[in-house]
This record gives C-alpha cells, structure tokens and sequence, in this order.
C-alpha cells in the first residue's frame, strides 16, 4: 500500500507511545529521529510499510530500548487467553467452523497499541469482546479462503499482533485437525507489539504449529530485502498465506509473490479502508491473487 498523508500523524503518535513506553527520558530524542527519518522518505510512491520501519528504526535506536512493548505484549496474551474458551465455544456452537474460527482470528486484531486508532490496553479488549465477535466479517471472502485451504498440502499463518495471537491459534488447530501443514511466521525481530519467536514460544504457541519462520530482521510487516532462504522456499511451495493485520497487508499488497494470500484484519484506519474499499472498523476477509511466478 502507498503511504498516504493520514499515515504520517499515527505513525508519530506511535513513535510518542512507545518512547513513554522505554521510560528513559527519550521522548524528544526519539519523536525527532522518527520525523527526520520519514520526512525524508515520504513521497506518494513510497510504501506505508516500508516508511514506517525506517521511522521505527531510527526511533528505537534513539530509545536505547530493543522492545519497549515487552510488559503490554506479555499483558495482551494474558488478557487475550481469557476469552479463548468463550471464542473456542462459539467455534464449537456453529454450523461453520471454519468460517467462525476466521472470525474469532479477526477479532483480536483490536489490540493494536499506541496508534490511536484502536485500543492503548489490553484491558479494554474485554470490553469489546463480545460486540467485536457480533460484528461479524463486513467485507467476506472466507469461502475463496477455505477453497484454497482445502486445495492446499501447506497454509503459511503470518502473525500480527500479540494477544491476538492467542485467537489465531484456534484457526490454526481448525486448519491442521483438516490434515494441513501449517506454518507460522513471526517477526524476525521486536517491533511494536508484534509476535516474535520468543513472544511465540514464551505462550506455547509453537505446538499449534508445524514450523516457524521469520520475517528477516526488524520491519513492518515484510520486507523483500531481509526475507530469509527458508521463508522464500516456503512460499514457493505453500498453496496460499494467511496474512493478519494492517501491517501485513500494508507490504505484502505491494509485492509480486508467489503464492495466493488471504489478508484478515480489521479496517482501522482511513488509508487502509480506502485501500480496500471499506468502511473505518470493517473487519475484512480479502483474497490477494496470484501475481508472478518467482518471489
């Protein structure tokens, strides 16, 4: 997704929350790194994504902090982890499971810290629970989705937030009891409150999975230039790539790959709601097709 001119004052409130989030006094250092760094970027041909991790790197290198967000991501899974029975009853209660366990992984893409567009704590994700899983999906592609899991040997599941990562484990068990593989992919390093493979591992969220990778290194989303060997091989063998979140579909819409992906997020924001021709607070269920041959 190209940035738009909305992306510039959220980025900055995120800059500021997180920077109060290291407690160390570099507020000022900080705010002042990010606004050089994307100031000097910004252009309406630049990525979103991409803009936005050389703002965060120059911020977090001022913080002096690796994971600012370490205590609000440990908070989340545990909040999170409360409503897993209620989201795994209302995936038992229903006609279609896998349709309802898309939705349940859907509804924890709320937590999302410090943008100003979501929720600042997890303690407000009980809240919103139950309205979040009444909503419902607004813009739905879940039968193109299961028609590709279904024609799949291997699903890859890039992760987005923590706390939502205990939703998305219940699709994941969904998707394996139907005899597929099942491989997940984290953040090759903390940024924001995103998962990581320690942040994976510390919930045991490993053993709803076949195999883990990472993105590379320290990015939004994806990036093509950190991109490991392995996760290239995997992508060129997988049948399609279940992305969750904005900062997923934010890069991955922007590059050519080598197999389907199906991007669930809620529409939290102006930029990405247009992007996807939805209303602000859609949650969303959108087949990316098949654009090139090679990754």
């Amino acid at each position: 997704m190209k940035v738009r001119a909305d992306c510039a004052p959220c980025l900055l409130r995120r800059a500021l929350f997180q920077a109060r989030l290291a407690g160390n006094g570099t507020e000022s250092a900080a705010m002042a790194a990010a606004l050089k760094a994307y100031a000097a970027g910004f252009s309406p041909d630049a990525c979103s994504a991409e803009l936005a991790t050389e703002a965060h790197s120059a911020a977090y290198a001022e913080m002096g902090v690796a994971d600012p967000y370490r205590a609000m991501k440990e908070e989340a899974d545990r909040v999170a982890a409360r409503y897993v029975p209620a989201a795994a009853d209302f995936i038992d209660s229903s006609d279609d499971r896998f349709a309802a366990a898309v939705r349940v992984s859907i509804i924890g893409n709320i937590m999302d810290f410090g943008s100003g567009i979501a929720i600042d704590s997890p303690d407000r994700f009980g809240e919103m629970f139950q309205s979040l899983l009444d909503q419902g999906v607004g813009s739905d592609q879940t039968p193109e989705l299961e028609k590709a899991v279904k024609a799949s040997g291997t699903v890859l599941y890039a992760f987005d937030n923590c706390g939502e990562d205990e939703f998305d484990r219940l699709l994941m068990r969904e998707m394996r009891s139907d005899g597929k593989r099942v491989v997940g992919i984290v953040r090759g390093a903390p940024i924001l409150n995103d998962v990581t493979r320690e942040d994976a591992l510390r919930i045991g969220l490993d053993r709803d999975m076949d195999g883990i990778l990472d993105t590379g290194g320290f990015c939004i989303g994806f990036s093509e230039r950190l991109m490991p060997p392995e996760l290239r091989k995997e992508m060129a063998s997988a049948g399609v790539m279940i992305a969750k979140g904005m900062a997923n579909y934010e890069s991955l819409s922007e590059m050519d790959l080598p197999l389907p992906v199906a991007h669930l997020l809620r529409a939290k924001c102006i930029p990405v709601a247009s992007s996807l021709d939805v209303p602000v607070g859609t949650n969303v269920v959108r087949m990316a097709h098949l654009r090139a041959p090679h990754l």
